[in-house]
């Protein structure tokens, strides 16, 4: 998007210098202390906020680490528990038509989500008593206004801050790609807290505990990568219309938060009257349930990435070369 320029600025010529009455740089002292103080407060508060999340972040790793610490082959139920949720995300990966992405950046977005999930775990623990107070309807507001929006709020936080600024975001469909990296690491942490949590209040032996905990954690942690990346579909469309780039987000994040708070309310109901009108188990229904909803909202987004992949192609069979995206207002270098 070309920068936006004041009348006297587009009706004169590069000849005149316009410093101070339709443009500006830093020139004087003053100019110099005024970025000076920009900059140092912004940088400040990223990193205030940056080094809050690495705190929590490890407060919350300790109880994980100590486990491992003591009987280090709980730490393949960690990383169990998140392959399925892995594997999806790199199948959407695998189904991104452009440019590849860069390791270092997916790997980024990874370590954001982790970090900036543990300020989802703060609001849930501060808010969730409060709201599952109120009678008969507190748990499903507490799922719908603060559990939805929140945890898919951070995930998407991990995209926006530096993934969505880097000239690597070329395409619509990188908003999925990073959405669904975002939803990787969200669910690393959050399983690693459950399953730690789990064995240690657990009555039972801990290879007992672990499994049964691992196998449900992996079973939530592919919703964590579709919801997300619904949202980061979302934000791939307003980083290129960023007229209606606030619309897009907020309708990404309702979307996702909507889908992620619906399950959270139906998965403790469905799968008990499941396995009350057919004579299966309680433990079959849930996990048929989980499969099937994270199919039907899978469905909703491939549908999404097989749109654009099949308008990638129209385009390039008329061309002959692959199109390229216009330059955005994060690519100054270009402009």
């Amino acid at each position: 998007m070309q920068r936006r320029r004041d009348p006297v600025e587009r009706a004169s010529d590069d000849s005149i210098d316009l410093y101070d009455v339709s443009t500006w740089e830093p020139r004087s002292i003053s100019d110099l202390l005024a970025y000076t103080i920009y900059s140092a407060i912004s940088y400040g508060l990223r990193a205030i906020v940056l080094s809050a999340a690495i705190v929590i972040t490890l407060a919350l790793l300790a109880q994980p680490a100590v486990l491992i610490d003591e009987d280090p082959w709980l730490g393949a139920f960690f990383v169990l528990s998140i392959v399925p949720a892995a594997l999806l995300a790199g199948f959407i990966w695998y189904t991104d038509i452009t440019t590849s992405e860069p390791l270092g950046l997916l790997v980024a977005t990874f370590v954001l989500a982790v970090l900036f999930a543990t300020f989802a775990a703060v609001v849930n623990s501060v808010l969730g008593p409060q709201l599952r107070a109120v009678p008969l309807v507190g748990t499903i507001l507490f799922f719908y206004l603060v559990v939805g929006p929140v945890e898919e709020g951070v995930k998407l936080l991990a995209v926006r801050v530096f993934a969505y600024r880097s000239n690597s975001f070329r395409a619509v469909v990188d908003g999925a790609v990073y959405g669904a990296v975002a939803g990787l690491g969200f669910a690393a942490i959050e399983n690693a807290i459950y399953i730690a949590g789990t064995i240690e209040a657990a009555q039972v032996g801990t290879v007992t505990a672990a499994t049964g905990i691992t196998t449900v954690r992996a079973l939530v942690g592919p919703g964590h990568v579709i919801y997300s990346a619904i949202a980061g579909y979302y934000l791939g469309l307003a980083k290129f219309n960023p007229r209606y780039a606030g619309p897009l987000i907020v309708k990404g994040l309702l979307i996702a938060a909507f889908v992620h708070a619906t399950y959270n309310v139906t998965v403790g109901i469905v799968p008990e009257v499941i396995a009350s009108v057919y004579p299966i188990s309680y433990g079959l229904a849930f996990v048929g349930y989980v499969i099937v909803y994270d199919l039907a909202i899978g469905y909703y987004l491939y549908r999404k990435i097989a749109r654009y992949r099949r308008r990638y192609r129209e385009v390039r069979d008329d061309t002959g070369d692959p199109p390229k995206s216009e330059l955005t207002e994060f690519e100054p270098s270009q402009r």
